[in-house]
């Protein structure tokens, strides 16, 4: 368990998810299969329903109605059974992208992610830009949220679930510093943050607030509430001994922390080393098209991992779970698609076009009902520089190595490689992308393992000042021709005027291709520039004449 800092240091958001059971498979919608009639509901012999989206409650559907009445007023309702440990998988996501913006997040279950955001205030240049980034992020993940801002962590979540949000503390802020509103907090005298109105020794916000929004006992609340005591304010103001006694001392103490006069430590949330991400479709898709707006979902989730941990992704998969058939098909195995990048890259809108490219080219054997999408290779990629200007930040754009790969397949693409080898047509290699290993921008490619330990450079041997140094490179052409082309007949017609040369090659006397070539850059009668030799190897004065490259 983390150790608690004091409350003047501290500013926790609540990120409340009010409509998870539903999100967790609504987010996999379009926006035009939103307005649909789609509910949650709970198993068993007389399931009730759990959640419902706008379309459902626009037809009359409510939470706790049974499902048969609930079909009877919508009869084309989609129904999904509740799912707690996806929830639970959800929940764990969004903790895990909030880890981009500060590393003290914890979870607050069933429905609510808590983020200490005090220290990262001035880097994200304060609390308007990070709440609404942190508002905007979540509403891309797919889910709706509810944020609250106070100086403890519970009290932000009995903000949050009050239904208290953010915004009002932005406009109301009035430029205290969380430092200095903390101490406040601490010392009773609230300043105006989140709401809290004029100072008390009671936040005259949390006063009216029920005392069933706690995480308590539910028979502790209904005891109080037998008593007439059902609001936050009215359980504060009750002596604290005569309090213990009736109702036990970690009630008491509940109410210490949600006014910040004890700490309030919470389990860290630790992100998982590797990243999965699935999301369950509200129904099966037959189109690998239709399929984006999921995977741009789970592409965010990708994103904030890799930001949290400071890597950037090289390779990655998609899996496409099908529809089970009933008596043709006892099942379909998924669809797995992999995806290598050129280079370590985290930009959603590079992620995503990289996706749907390699998409467009799946041919999908059955309908797909979930998708799940997996980090297989990271490496570390450093932080890109912000702009001087505000508004200076150029939009991602996708290299055309992951382009072309995404579009014609992994083996389309290859890269040609420098070979050890003097003779020209063989000083080259075909090389799988794939082979090559990524260099992040700013850092130098690390030693490959069995390179052994850097030498001393103070036990380095000095030089040899009668030792000789290889000369500057010499000139090659960007195109070698597929085989030299002679030009005896070509010379007799014109004269060629050499530029440079000669450059001697003589080698592969040890397998049987041995060349002995003199080679000059030359000019032709048309004005280009090219690359011939003359073959010495069956004489000095009777070599022929060919063409080997063109140079740009």
């Amino acid at each position: 368990m983390s150790q608690a800092l004091p409350p003047s240091a501290m500013l926790w958001a609540c990120l409340l998810l009010p409509s998870l059971p539903l999100d967790i498979f609504a987010r996999a919608q379009s926006p035009a299969d939103a307005a649909k009639p789609f509910a949650v509901a709970t198993g068993g012999r007389t399931p009730r329903i759990v959640c419902a989206n706008t379309g459902a409650r626009g037809a009359g559907i409510r939470a706790g109605q049974l499902v048969s009445a609930s079909l009877a007023l919508a009869p084309d309702l989609v129904l999904h059974e509740r799912d707690p440990h996806a929830e639970a998988a959800a929940l764990a996501a969004v903790a895990t992208w909030a880890t981009q913006f500060t590393p003290a997040v914890a979870l607050a279950p069933p429905d609510a992610v808590l983020a200490e955001i005090g220290g990262s205030l001035r880097l994200f240049g304060g609390m308007p830009p990070l709440t609404a980034r942190l508002s905007r992020g979540v509403h891309d993940l797919g889910y709706a949220a509810q944020v609250a801002l106070a100086p403890t962590p519970a009290a932000a979540l009995l903000l949050a679930r009050a239904g208290i949000d953010g915004t009002a503390s932005r406009r109301r802020f009035s430029g205290k510093s969380p430092e200095n509103a903390g101490a406040a907090w601490r010392d009773g005298a609230i300043p105006d943050l989140a709401g809290f109105g004029k100072t008390g020794t009671v936040p005259e916000v949390l006063a009216p607030l029920p005392l069933a929004l706690l995480d308590t006992d539910p028979a502790v609340v209904a005891t109080l509430a037998a008593a007439g005591v059902t609001t936050f304010g009215q359980a504060c103001a009750l002596p604290r001994a005569a309090l213990a006694r009736r109702v036990g001392a970690d009630f008491v103490a509940l109410l210490d922390r949600v006014r910040g006069r004890v700490p309030d430590p919470r389990p860290p949330f630790v992100p998982p080393p590797r990243y999965t991400g699935k999301i369950d479709l509200p129904a099966p898709v037959e189109s690998a098209e239709a399929l984006g707006f999921a995977v741009n979902r789970l592409v965010h989730e990708l994103a904030g991992w890799l930001v949290g941990r400071g890597l950037g992704v090289v390779e990655m998969s998609l899996a496409l779970a099908h529809e089970r058939y009933v008596g043709v098909k006892t099942g379909v195995r998924a669809t797995t698609v992999g995806f290598a990048l050129a280079a370590p890259a985290r930009e959603p809108a590079h992620l995503v076009a990289v996706l749907r490219e390699r998409l467009a080219r799946v041919a999908l054997p059955a309908p797909v009902e979930a998708v799940t999408l997996a980090s297989k290779a990271t490496a570390p990629l450093a932080g890109r520089n912000l702009g001087l200007l505000p508004g200076d930040d150029a939009a991602a754009t996708v290299p055309l190595l992951d382009r072309l790969r995404a579009r014609l397949g992994e083996d389309a693409v290859t890269l040609v490689a420098p070979h050890a080898e003097h003779r020209p047509e063989r000083a080259w290699r075909n090389v799988p992308t794939d082979a090559a290993e990524p260099v992040s921008a700013g850092r130098a490619s690390p030693l490959p393992p069995d390179a052994g330990p850097k030498p001393d450079p103070r036990r380095a041997p000095r030089p040899d000042p009668r030792q000789s140094y290889p000369l500057a490179a010499a000139p090659r052409p960007v195109w070698l021709l597929p085989e030299p082309e002679p030009l005896g007949h070509l010379l007799e017609a014109q004269p060629w005027v050499l530029r440079d040369g000669p450059e001697r090659i003589e080698s592969g006397w040890w397998d049987g291709a041995d060349v002995r070539r003199d080679y000059f850059v030359a000019e032709n009668p048309r004005g280009e520039t090219v690359w011939i030799y003359r073959d010495h190897r069956y004489g000095i004065d009777d070599g022929e004449w060919f063409l080997q490259g063109i140079f740009a």
